[in-house]
């Protein structure tokens, strides 16, 4: 990110807090003024001032913050009019790298916003891949990713991710348990308070389970596939009913025998086809239960 820093120059300049509003790309979930420590930052800069302007850029006639966002809460609870700024000309994308990596750096994020975060740069702005944005903010293309494979949990498991009752390896662990077992295989987890040592052997254990699972499921999910083909057969069979008796009202007398011989001889095999699919389903089902 230096790069954009040293690229982009800027100035100092002391700037109403009314005319600066938050990030229109902020990273947070819970709006900062919110966080339990800002009395705390209040406090010292009442007593130290600011030592650390905030960074803002011009947008229409106003100001956006790019990072800062507690600091700039602060100094309006103090009831501040101006505010010591650092002013430089960003875009959307690059203003929100600033702010992303600043934050990475303080660590000020639990893993689930990162997670967000990265998500929203790849696939909700668009601004590049995993690669991309892993270089733009210092850190590895597999931090990328693990954080980003963190979204794919159900909600209350990210919630204890975000409140540290699961740290991050564990979490990363429990996300690649296939879905259909992944609730109860969490539960379990978390109850016995697993290493990731331990969730590992947990996970082998339940492949190898669900393996010989799978087998049943595939023979169970294949004859649902030929019951909803004997349906369509039959329904098919009603619209060719239909079909012959508009034969009768409608046809040449000349045309009407031989329309209703072919398509008497096309209801019988429609009828053959049905009887064939209850059988093929029938026997899928008994080799299931073998």
């Amino acid at each position: 990110m230096n790069d954009i820093r040293l690229a982009d120059p800027s100035i100092n300049e002391r700037v109403e807090l009314k005319i600066i509003s938050p990030s229109r790309f902020h990273i947070h979930k819970q709006p900062e003024k919110n966080n339990s420590d800002l009395d705390e930052l209040v406090n010292s800069i009442r007593e130290h001032g600011l030592i650390h302007p905030i960074y803002i850029r011009p947008v229409d006639r106003d100001f956006e913050i790019i990072s800062g966002h507690r600091r700039f809460q602060a100094c309006k609870a103090l009831r501040w009019k101006y505010i010591p700024s650092k002013i430089a000309e960003l875009s959307d994308k690059d203003a929100y790298e600033v702010q992303l990596t600043e934050n990475l750096q303080r660590r000020s994020m639990d893993p689930i916003e990162e997670a967000e975060s990265f998500r929203r740069y790849v696939f909700e702005y668009g601004w590049g891949g995993m690669a991309e944005l892993a270089k733009r903010i210092g850190k590895s293309e597999e931090y990328v990713s693990h954080r980003m494979q963190l979204l794919r949990l159900p909600q209350d498991i990210k919630a204890k991710v975000s409140e540290r009752a699961l740290n991050v390896s564990q979490a990363i662990e429990i996300s690649q348990i296939p879905p259909a077992a992944l609730r109860d295989a969490a539960d379990t987890i978390l109850n016995r308070s697993l290493t990731v040592k331990q969730i590992r052997m947990f996970k082998t254990a339940l492949k190898d389970a669900y393996e010989d699972e799978e087998p049943q499921f595939e023979t169970l999910k294949d004859s649902i596939f030929v019951e909803k083909t004997a349906l369509t057969l039959k329904v098919a069979l009603s619209r060719m009913d239909n079909i012959i008796n508009e034969v009768y009202d409608a046809a040449e007398p000349r045309q009407r025998s031989d329309l209703v011989s072919f398509l008497m001889e096309t209801r019988i095999k429609i009828h053959a086809m049905i009887d064939e699919s209850i059988s093929f389903r029938m026997n899928l089902l008994q080799k299931k239960d073998k």
